[in-house]
């Protein structure tokens, strides 16, 4: 195969939408890393200054500087496979380097080297394969985004249509946009990605903003550790998300959408791009999707590994080729998106979420959860629990029936002591509180908030103080240093959590409290105001263990 040359691949994505990150990926693809003389061409080329292409390139954690550096095994050091003896897997193979959870909590111990993810405990045990299916629902719970999901060749195009998809959509092309924004609205579709906000309120923003070309994307840069449930979304079931894109395209007016994936997930990329070559084929992207003179195109541009870029205006951003740092709001992105035009964000289960509204109606939707609840929700669940996997569960569903009815419970007849809630960003709940519903209302009562969905349980056997570290120490990494409250802040409470600061625990829960006040009234994103939520439940609910560990350090 010939190596491209630089006029080769300039040509190729220049004039592309979003045409950065491709670029730079495939100049790191080429060359094994990025070369100065890559970044100089590549600024010259996009007229972009030297200084903030650099800036911005070295701010992602998978843009290798040095020659070879993209060859070099990264090791996920996250919140489950730092319990499985990830430190021992990353000081078993040469040149590896850790790296942030990657998304597989329900497979520990990923390695990502170059294009290939392999997984296990031990580097023999190491293979590669595909993503977990979701486990079967339980008797009585009716799913869905999972609801085919399971199905073989689901994944292409003949297998989503033989189990009817597409036919919501080409249904709603029969009838008017509007028609579409009520259904929406009318079935209490949220954000399903952590905000929450009501999808058909945005849509509707979107459509009655004014400004062209309008832009659909899809949040799929799924980075908060503990979530690996849009991965297998878009392994298994790609054309429902690309049909739920359409419908709001359709909806809103919109043109044209990205799809931003995570770095971490190569196979997944492989899978959305067979996918839309499949879509495109038979004309429901392209000129004329919505009919004639109605086009819309759809495009996956691959992230670089960078949290931050899980929140939607930092996603923005680092489509747009700028440094990928979270924007002031307002104005809103359904207003000032991509490139300053009205925009549509989802995630990828709201997302996949749309062809079955379209095809039941929203009251069937509204009728899958439990009481006032809408719908469903998909869980992340892992750590200490005998069957890790994504659950697929109504709004309104108990905790606890889920971790020891799906989930199987603590193994080893070990009690549990805590779990995280929205991934890390929730924090801990413990003791009575576990006894929560998984719905915003009732775990927000508790100091916390359900946000994607991820859920890392931790037995009676593991070290707090040591986990509420871990988790500060990988929101201080990723902090992307706009703001100083969180820059600060998060490397402040991760030395405390370390052994530094005052001896005395009242002035140490002083510190803790008041920078954790500053961090959430003051921070720029949810990074920020989030982070204290680590600290504040580990007080709530061990403070025994934390005066130990202030004592232990004095």
């Amino acid at each position: 195969m010939t190596t491209p040359s630089d006029a080769v691949i300039l040509a190729k994505w220049r004039d592309e939408s979003a045409p950065l990150l491709p670029l730079l990926h495939a100049f790191h693809e080429r060359d094994g890393h990025l070369s100065e003389e890559a970044l100089r061409t590549i600024s010259d080329d996009l007229r972009i200054p030297i200084a903030d292409l650099f800036g911005t390139v070295t701010f992602y954690h998978h843009f290798a500087r040095k020659p070879g550096g993209r060859g070099h095994p990264r090791v996920c050091t996250g919140p489950v496979c730092a319990l499985r003896g990830a430190d021992d897997l990353l000081a078993g193979l040469p040149g590896a380097l850790p790296m942030p959870c990657p998304g597989r909590c329900d497979e520990p111990i990923p390695v990502l080297e170059r294009d290939q993810v392999r997984c296990g405990a031990t580097v023999a045990e190491l293979q590669s394969g595909p993503s977990p299916l979701p486990p079967d629902p339980p008797p009585g719970i009716e799913e869905c985004v999972f609801a085919h999901i399971r199905a073989p060749g689901r994944a292409t195009l003949a297998g989503y249509r033989g189990s009817g998809g597409y036919s919501g959509l080409a249904a709603a092309l029969r009838g008017r946009p509007e028609e579409v924004l009520d259904l929406i609205d009318a079935s209490g579709l949220a954000g399903r990605g952590g905000a929450g906000f009501p999808t058909g309120r945005k849509w509707r923003a979107v459509a009655e903003a004014a400004g062209e070309p309008k832009s659909i994307v899809c949040n799929a840069d799924e980075g908060e550790p503990g979530c690996f449930k849009d991965r297998a979304l878009m392994d298994y079931d790609p054309h429902a998300v690309i049909e739920g894109m359409l419908a709001a395209g359709f909806a809103t007016g919109a043109t044209r959408g990205f799809i931003y994936l995570r770095y971490e997930y190569p196979d997944t990329l492989d899978i959305l791009e067979r996918a839309l070559d499949e879509a495109r084929a038979e004309g429901l992207i392209g000129p004329a999707a919505f009919g004639p003179r109605r086009p819309f195109d759809l495009w996956v541009r691959r992230g670089a590994g960078a949290y931050i870029c899980g929140e939607e205006t930092s996603l923005l951003n680092s489509l747009e080729g700028k440094h990928p740092f979270p924007r002031n709001r307002p104005p809103f992105p359904v207003t000032h998106g991509y490139e300053n035009l009205p925009t549509v964000v989802n995630n990828v289960e709201t997302l996949a979420s749309i062809p079955h509204i379209l095809v039941h109606g929203a009251d069937w939707y509204r009728g899958l959860g439990i009481g006032e609840h809408a719908g469903t929700k998909v869980i992340s669940l892992s750590g200490d629990v005998e069957r890790p996997g994504n659950y697929e569960v109504p709004m309104g569903f108990p905790l606890m029936t889920l971790i020891d009815g799906g989930g199987g419970g603590v193994p080893g007849g070990r009690a549990i002591q805590a779990v995280t809630m929205a991934g890390l960003s929730g924090g801990f709940l413990a003791g009575e509180d576990l006894e929560v519903t998984l719905d915003e209302p009732s775990i927000r009562s508790k100091g916390s908030f359900l946000g994607a969905g991820g859920i890392m349980v931790f037995d009676d056997s593991r070290d707090m103080v040591e986990v509420a570290h871990s988790a500060m120490e990988f929101f201080a990494e990723e902090s992307c240093g706009k703001c100083f409250p969180c820059r600060i802040g998060t490397q402040r409470l991760t030395e405390r959590l370390h052994g530094g600061g005052p001896s005395d625990v009242g002035d140490w829960i002083d510190e803790v409290h008041d920078l954790g006040v500053t961090m959430k009234e003051t921070s720029a994103c949810g990074l920020g105001q989030a982070a204290p939520l680590i600290t504040e439940s580990l007080l709530r609910y061990f403070p025994d263990r934390v005066s130990r560990h202030v004592t232990a350090s004095g």
